[in-house]
């Protein structure tokens, strides 16, 4: 029988709801330096003519692959990315990042590895590690076993900043390549291929890899690539294809009023995904809204644009190609 995320343990409705309850709560507590409700990609504080955008995330289960196989040293990678990618979703370069590894018994080697993968991400993002914090909780979290979270602050000019007002009917979407799941759906993951040593050592001819190099293949920082190309030309919008997949992160950059017209044939689907899509016998509607399908960002911006974006993007060895355009409309996004 096909398996679920909800099959897997996440609720994706529960998710909305939770947002959806805490929302009041957030904004009680906004003053007038606040740009943006909840549901943004960032946080945006505005310091005069300047604007400040956070973001948090963690590395989730996918850490589970990272213990059974004793690799500490890249899942700091994809911390550093899922919280910098969204930061520059709004146009923000980032300035600096902080982590919190939570484990219940420390140990100082695995801990260095871990900040050794932070380090690389902040490098690749150009963001600063100023500081974090590390925690032990014994019997709190299994010996061998933590969990690690961050956060990441950027600064944009406010006349810079990028949100989905200016995009148009007309505009090209053009994704940039994930390289592999990323950081999402790993509940999902794990249900399908287990997460334990002899299996994430198992070679796979789909993959022409391990499964466990597949699966712990870092998150794709795209910051400087996507910095370069809002510096050179007109971009109206970005969306990080992180969980929900397509479904709920590219409407979120697309205004009221238009919609996302997404050809299906275009996108370059990984292997992975074919293999996770076959192991399930998920639905192709259940993967496009729970994996980045191949894609781990989108950039919207005019059509008379896209083939020098694409150019500039190739030049700096970002795997990019156009996938859709914007249309009238008001359902967020269409997959054809």
């Amino acid at each position: 029988m096909p398996v679920t995320y909800q099959e897997a343990g996440v609720s994706v409705e529960a998710g909305y709801e939770a947002v959806r309850r805490m929302k009041a709560y957030a904004e009680a507590t906004f003053d007038g330096n606040v740009l943006q409700s909840l549901g943004s990609f960032g946080g945006m504080y505005a310091l005069g003519e300047q604007v400040l955008v956070s973001g948090t995330d963690g590395v989730g289960t996918k850490l589970k692959a990272a213990f059974a196989l004793e690799q500490h040293d890249t899942v700091g990678i994809d911390c550093v990315a899922m919280c910098a990618n969204d930061v520059v979703c709004h146009g923000a370069r980032p300035l600096f990042f902080l982590d919190y590894i939570a484990t219940g018994k420390l140990v100082p080697e695995v801990a260095a590895n871990i900040v050794k993968g932070v380090a690389s991400g902040c490098s690749q993002a150009g963001c600063a590690l100023i500081g974090g914090e590390t925690a032990e909780m014994p019997g709190f979290y299994p010996i061998g076993e933590y969990d690690l979270a961050g956060f990441c602050v950027g600064i944009v000019d406010r006349a810079k900043m990028i949100d989905n007002s200016r995009v148009q009917a007309g505009d090209v979407i053009i994704a940039l390549a994930s390289s592999g799941v990323h950081s999402n759906g790993f509940s999902l993951v794990r249900k399908l291929i287990p997460m334990e040593r002899t299996k994430l050592h198992e070679y796979s001819a789909e993959l022409g890899k391990t499964f466990g190099e597949e699966l712990l293949t870092p998150t794709n920082i795209y910051v400087k690539p996507v910095l370069s190309l809002i510096d050179a030309l007109e971009v109206h919008s970005i969306a990080h294809i992180t969980g929900g997949g397509f479904f709920e992160n590219i409407p979120r950059s697309i205004p009221k009023g238009l919609t996302a017209r997404i050809e299906k044939h275009a996108v370059r689907v990984l292997p992975i995904f074919r293999l996770l899509q076959h192991l399930g016998e998920l639905e192709e509607a259940h993967m496009f809204n729970t994996f980045n399908m191949g894609v781990g960002m989108t950039i919207t911006l005019p059509a008379t644009q896209a083939d020098q974006a694409l150019a500039l993007l190739h030049a700096a060895g970002v795997s990019a190609y156009t996938i859709g355009e914007v249309v009238s409309g008001d359902t967020g996004m269409i997959l054809c």
